[in-house]
């Protein structure tokens, strides 16, 4: 009789070190994942340069006004100031731990372009330990949650109960929500937890100088607040400024900038009609007290969209329609990591394979694959492997001013696997004399095997105990193999060898299927 037995320490330790094997190629994160977030960090770093830069001629305006018209821009001046006060703090502490992830984990910033190691950046267990223990926060944790509760409140101090600031006060609470966060699996977990744990310092590192440019970007429209809040109209061309207008809200790198500078300056005047994109929206709600208008709407497909339509003022008692045009790029929502095994990257022969393929940022239906046995179109593809042990799939996407781009991956082909055979649903098993002759015999590619692929047996060969073998068609027992088995006694093991098996809708051999033993029990 066939029995399982006990496994030994030796197989438990070799099972356990393959596990742990596993899990570590399942958390290795793909090189270019780490790039895009080293190039996400980059943009909001150059964004916080350009927004401080601001910041200070905002400030210096203020201050000049202050001096100039002490009654209507004092007041402005001072509050500025102190946000700007309030702000730096809070930023150089963001700064502070910036830092320390890069000195936990040994990473400096190249020579040469100034640029950190983005795709060494993959480890953020040193950051996990200085801020989290278990399921609660360190003392170090403890003082970034602090942090930003003290910022939030020095902000709101300043501002004061003044209804002028209750909209920017509403945004500002949102920008900076530290409230726990229900993930995915409706678990709730603490902010920092959900923000910062079991992530690569890479991303941590972003989301850090993301939160120092939400911190700009607050001073700026706060500054701007003081100025509109106070402002005179005047129609010298030093309340003008320079209006960046881009022909596009996004570029891919490597194409030209296209667009328009314009002298113009943000008019407080509220318009009595605003439609955009064929909706019409109530100017009482969108407008702010800068005069811009607040819309919100589905942005569509990936791909370029244009955004139409018309503010109206009134003047003079007559109607004065203005245009609305523009358009916008939506590129897809990095809401995945890419995690592969390279030594995974396995198609079978013989079966469809599906895939999915896609090239960030380029619409599905400018993305064209080719590969020996593969079809399909709009990011889901069949593969079907053909001939040799490699297929090298290649994909171009067209970009939107016409240029494309290149990649390529090549999958390992595997035959499929060799079959489990049963019998009776069973192998190794202890059966009744009248169940064996009546029973059959079955094959399948096991629970580890992904594809759903019908097997039918065509031969085998029974053989029992001091009888000759006896050569059966089909699944079932033959006349012959059923009286070789009824001259067996009972404990005897009665073997099923040579098992052929044939797939439905493939013309791929098959493997010969593993061997079935089962014990006679009468």
């Amino acid at each position: 009789m066939a029995g399982q037995g006990k496994i030994s320490a030796r197989q438990k330790m070799i099972n356990l070190m393959y596990l742990v094997f596993i899990a570590i190629m399942a958390m290795t994160v793909a090189p270019e994942v780490l790039s895009a977030f080293g190039l996400m960090e980059e943009k909001f770093e150059k964004a916080n340069e350009v927004t401080t830069d601001m910041n200070t001629k905002l400030l210096a305006n203020l201050d000049t006004k202050g001096k100039e018209n002490p009654k209507e821009f004092a007041a402005a001046s001072n509050r500025a100031k102190q946000v700007s006060i309030a702000s730096d703090k809070f930023y150089r502490f963001i700064d502070g731990q910036k830092k320390d992830i890069l000195r936990m984990g040994g990473y400096e910033a190249d020579a040469t372009t100034g640029r950190l190691p983005f795709e060494k950046m993959k480890k953020g267990d040193k950051l996990d330990e200085k801020w989290f223990t278990g399921d609660r926060l360190t003392k170090e944790g403890d003082k970034v949650i602090a942090a930003i509760e003290q910022y939030k409140k020095e902000i709101k101090d300043i501002l004061g109960i003044d209804q002028y600031y209750t909209k920017f006060i509403e945004n500002f609470d949102k920008k900076f929500d530290i409230t726990e966060v229900r993930d995915s699996e409706g678990v709730t977990k603490k902010w920092l937890d959900y923000h910062f744990k079991g992530f690569p310092s890479i991303a941590s590192y972003t989301k850090l100088t993301a939160m120092q440019n939400d911190v700009k970007v607050t001073q700026a429209d706060l500054n701007n607040l003081f100025l509109g809040n106070a402002a005179v109209e005047a129609t010298s061309l030093d309340k003008y400024k320079a209006i960046v207008l881009a022909d596009k809200s996004a570029f891919f790198a490597g194409e030209k900038f296209q667009g328009r500078i314009v002298i113009g300056k943000y008019a407080n005047v509220p318009p009595t009609d605003l439609i955009v994109n064929g909706k019409e929206y109530d100017v009482s709600k969108v407008i702010d007290s800068t005069g811009a208008a607040r819309v919100d709407f589905n942005v569509g497909n990936v791909g370029e969209h244009k955004i139409e339509g018309q503010f109206t003022f009134l003047e003079n008692g007559e109607e004065l329609p203005i245009k609305i045009e523009g358009n916008y790029v939506v590129v897809p929502r990095p809401n995945s990591a890419t995690i592969s095994a390279d030594k995974m990257n396995v198609v079978y022969r013989g079966v469809s394979n599906p895939m999915t393929i896609s090239f960030a940022g380029v619409p599905d239906n400018k993305v064209r694959a080719s590969a020996p046995g593969l079809s399909g179109s709009g990011g889901k593809y069949v593969m079907k492997p053909q001939s040799g042990r490699e297929v090298k799939i290649s994909v171009t996407g067209t970009l939107d001013d016409g240029s494309t781009a290149s990649d390529s991956k090549t999958f390992r082909i595997k035959d499929l696997p060799k079959p489990l055979g049963a019998f009776n649903g069973q192998n190794g098993a202890k059966l009744p004399r009248n169940n064996v002759e009546i029973g059959k015999l079955s094959a399948s590619f096991g629970d580890d095997f992904d594809f759903s692929l019908p097997l039918n047996i065509t031969s085998f060969t029974m053989k029992v105990p001091g009888k000759p073998s006896v050569n059966c068609s089909g699944n079932r027992l033959s006349p012959a193999a059923k009286t070789a088995l009824r001259s067996a006694r009972r404990g005897d093991i009665v073997q099923f060898i040579n098992i052929k098996a044939k797939a439905t809708g493939t013309s791929v051999r098959i493997k010969t299927v593993t061997p079935v033993v089962i014990e006679l029990a009468n």
